[in-house]
């Protein structure tokens, strides 16, 4: 049975619209990831957006609960029930149906179509919740209802905001199986499980603390966990016994070569867990990091690999168990199978480099845990985290299982040290939560109409205006600051990586950017004139747009270049564009060379220098895919998707502007090619003015290279600096030799004598050297250079003179010189006579001092 389809299906049948599950990384700035049924639907249930058209909806969310206040990474592995990732089927009613239909749609499914017998069921009631209480009684005997505190049965999103009763659905997996002292009904046995909860938000509350007010039209929250339904129906005792995770735990058997059995398991769970995690976060676009969502994922990943090295894997494993995953959710998740292979370079990447360190990891824990009674060091479990990447749940989980504590204080206390020095605090999603008077715009007069794809100026008038809080006003004065709804807008909502649009209100208003709410083209303002709901202005996009429009054309084309160049593994992973610049993330495993830098930007121009002209079509979305457009994940389309091509070259999903002919584009230049993250890499490019500007900037640069080498062709001048370089490097290395040569001197009629050769150095420096450490001497020292000798002589002190010795020593070695009393150098031509140049000099100083 494909319970999943089967959940929709069903519900479909009862008036409720499908909807595909929401992306795991949320619209909801509070969240780092999608963690319920619900969340996607938030926005409806806060009241911040109207109901939609059909109140009934359905849906099967993947959810991670693995940060933050939902978090079930310790327990994973370790129980029955616990993941990071899972599924959850929901029935949502937006003030439509309440607890009749609610627990009649549960029970007619679980006894119907999934066929549990009524026997094993049991349900839970809040305490104070007599009509869920009376309706269930209509379908099981009243001594299989128990009635819970708010621990157990309310449920509210927050301190303030919807709230209300719950009922919860048990199945009874016989005591047959489970006879421990938590298997009871409400205790903390895997007994009785839940598998169904249903939400009754009838209450809202308005401020922390305060009373719970009746809504006038309260709605349904349901969530039910596939996974626990599969195991149920599959007769598993464990999650992990199902269909869903024994093909992937079978695939490590295989890897590793030893049985698995479920009490000594846990790894493996862990292992079979965390893979599911780590390859929705790569394919939906998630990349490892050190903070945020990506920090989450490594750490996922990290923990996963600690507990192969316990079953004795030594280098990358997890990778490839990617097919078998695929192999279980392609049908329901097809973006897992055209994203494969991307995400197996990137988790066998980010494997390898935690395999290189988790030896030495592991050696410095366990010589920690030799000298631990009690407590294991902070500082220790920080130097594992900041210098071998171990998440401090893996050291955590490694203390666990030896019963020792950490001193999370110290730890604490460093991490926080670090982060304020390297400014990397955790952000959450990063994202700044906006609450504002949005439903009210969207119910009074729904989404504004663009037509900045045909106009850069339009007048339109001025529908609502929002100060800085997002809360309506009727005016906003000179000098304030806020927000405008026109009712017709050339102004482009920041999307799909394009820049929002900045411009005027002329007279009125200069437009700082452009944002999309919750399908409202708003403009952020800042105001040099009163500006009053009802007036009717003179909006301005600001020339810069036309050179947006040039590098997101350009993004198009790059992306499509990248294809053809490194291979179709490639898939986008983020982008930028604005007027002086754009960026573009993507999946490779490897730094681009030089080479494929160059093919790459000489591919761009060769298609921006074919003038191509583009071509928009507004497709229905099957079409659209079938023309092979590339889309992007996490990005939301509705039935209908404009689709932007330029020729065969690039045809993509896009609701950006663009240029209306490649030619406009001007020229492309990559400016830096750089790593992400493991597995990405990006580039930074500029066009059009941005491009000319660089080009210019490179010029000037060129021209103070050429006068500061001296040379109009620079690598000639640069050459000869190096020679030069090289030459003196020589040279400091010949004087520092010579400096270690000790010379000795002899001694005749009280003068100190030196005739020496010297292999290195300045011989002249040397007799200066010698003539300042003596008060009598008399010194010759020679040097050959290549097939000629250097001479020089200095005397100090007594009767010799340096002219006349050099006089007679030089012609010796074939040369001449001559020079003062107190020196004299010469040159000489015959290498091969140097000993007999040496024996003249000394003859000649031993007669003219003996």
């Amino acid at each position: 049975m494909d319970i999943r389809e089967e959940f929709l299906k069903f519900f479909e049948s009862k008036g409720h619209t499908r909807v595909d599950s929401a992306a795991l990384v949320p619209d909801d700035a509070t969240l780092l990831f999608n963690n319920a049924g619900m969340v996607p639907f938030k926005s409806i249930f806060t009241g911040e957006v109207p109901i939609p058209t059909n109140p009934r909806a359905t849906s099967c969310q993947t959810c991670i609960r693995a940060g933050g206040k939902h978090n079930d990474l310790e327990n994973v592995g370790h129980t029955a029930r616990h993941h990071t990732f899972f599924e959850m089927l929901g029935n949502f009613s937006f003030g439509d149906y309440f607890k009749e239909d609610a627990i009649a749609y549960a029970w007619e499914f679980i006894t119907e179509v999934l066929e549990f017998p009524k026997q094993k069921l049991w349900v839970t009631v809040h305490e104070s919740d007599d009509e869920a209480e009376a309706i269930w009684a209509k379908y099981i005997a009243k001594d299989r209802i128990m009635r819970m505190g708010d621990k157990d049965n309310f449920w509210s999103m927050g301190d303030t905001g919807p709230c209300g009763p719950c009922s919860e659905i048990f199945y009874d997996q016989g005591a047959e199986r489970f006879n421990g002292p938590e298997d009871y009904m409400g205790g903390e046995g895997d007994r009785f499980l839940e598998i169904w909860n249903l939400v009754f938000m009838q209450y809202e509350v308005k401020e922390k603390g305060g009373e719970r007010i009746p809504l006038a039209k309260p709605s349904i929250d349901t969530g039910m966990g596939l996974e626990r339904v599969v195991a149920l129906k599959e007769g598993a005792t464990s999650n992990y016994g199902s269909s869903l995770f024994m093909p992937i735990i079978n695939k490590v058997v295989e890897l590793i070569g030893k049985e698995y059995l479920y009490e000594t398991g846990a790894s493996y769970r862990v292992i079979a867990d965390h893979i599911r995690t780590a390859v929705f976060l790569l394919a939906q676009g998630v990349n490892f990091s050190n903070e945020g969502r990506g920090y989450v994922l490594r750490r996922i990943l990290r923990r996963a690999v600690r507990h192969g090295y316990l079953l004795g894997f030594k280098e990358p494993f997890m990778y490839k168990l990617v097919d078998t995953l695929v192999a279980i959710m392609k049908s329901e998740y097809g973006y897992l199978e055209q994203k494969a292979e991307v995400v197996k370079e990137q988790i066998e990447l980010e494997e390898a480099r935690f395999f290189k360190t988790i030896e030495s990891g592991i050696e410095l824990f366990e010589k920690e845990l030799a000298n631990t009674k009690d407590t294991f060091s902070g500082e220790v479990a920080f130097k594992l985290y900041d210098t071998f990447g171990f998440p401090l749940d893996l050291t955590e989980d490694m203390l666990r299982e030896q019963s020792i504590a950490l001193d999370i204080a110290k730890f604490d206390a460093l991490m926080q040290a670090q982060r304020e020095r390297a400014k990397a605090a955790w952000k959450g999603s990063g994202d700044e939560a906006v609450h504002g008077d949005f439903k009210e715009l969207l119910e009074e007069l729904g989404e504004n109409t663009f037509v900045g794809y045909e106009f850069t100026k339009h007048s339109g008038e001025v529908k609502a205006l929002l100060d800085s809080e997002f809360k309506r006003v009727q005016t906003l004065k000179a000098g304030e600051q806020g927000w405008v709804y026109l009712d017709i807008t050339p102004f482009y909502a920041e999307s799909g990586g394009q820049c929002g649009d900045i411009g005027e209100l002329e007279g009125f208003a200069k437009v700082l950017d452009t944002k999309k709410f919750f399908g409202l083209n708003l403009s952020h303002i800042e105001v040099s004139k009163d500006l009053q709901v009802g007036m009717v202005v003179d909006a301005h996009v600001a020339i810069s747009r036309a050179e947006i429009t040039k590098h997101h054309s350009a993004t198009h084309l790059l992306h499509a270049v990248l294809y053809d160049v490194l291979g179709d593994h490639i898939s986008q992973a983020g982008s930028l564009v604005e007027a002086k610049r754009l960026r573009f993330d993507f999946s490779h495993p490897k730094a681009l060379t030089h080479e494929e830098i160059a093919e790459i930007e000489q591919r761009v121009n060769a298609l921006v220098t074919r003038g191509i002209a583009r071509k928009t079509e507004v497709l229905p979305i099957e079409a659209a895919k079938k023309s092979g457009a590339k889309s992007q994940f996490g990005e939301k389309y509705g039935d209908e998707v404009r689709v932007v091509s330029f020729d065969k070259a690039s045809i993509e999903f896009c609701g950006g502007i663009h240029v209306d002919n490649t030619a406009n584009i001007g020229s492309f230049i990559i400016t830096k090619e750089s790593g992400v993250s493991a597995g990405v890499r990006r580039i930074e490019a500029v066009c059009g003015k941005a491009a000319y500007d660089h080009f210019c900037d490179q010029r000037t640069l060129l021209k103070q290279i050429e006068a500061e080498v001296k040379n109009s062709d620079v690598i000639a001048g640069i050459n000869r600096l190096k020679s030069t370089i090289d030459t003196l490097k020589t040279e400091v290395k010949e004087a520092l030799e010579a400096a270690k040569v000790e010379i000795e001197a002899d001694e005749i009629g009280g003068v100190a004598v030196v005739i020496e050769e010297l292999p290195s150095g300045d011989i002249k420096e040397k007799i200066d050297a010698l003539k300042n450490q003596n008060d009598q001497v008399a010194a010759m020292l020679f040097q050959v250079k290549g097939d000629k000798v250097l001479i020089a002589a200095g005397v100090k002190g007594c009767d010799a003179k340096a002219g006349d010795w050099i006089k007679k020593v030089a012609p010796v070695l074939g040369g001449g010189g001559g020079g003062r009393p107190d020196f004299a150098q010469a040159g000489g031509k015959d290498v091969t006579k140097l000993p007999e140049a040496k024996e003249a000099a000394k003859a000649y100083i031993t007669e003219v001092l003996g």
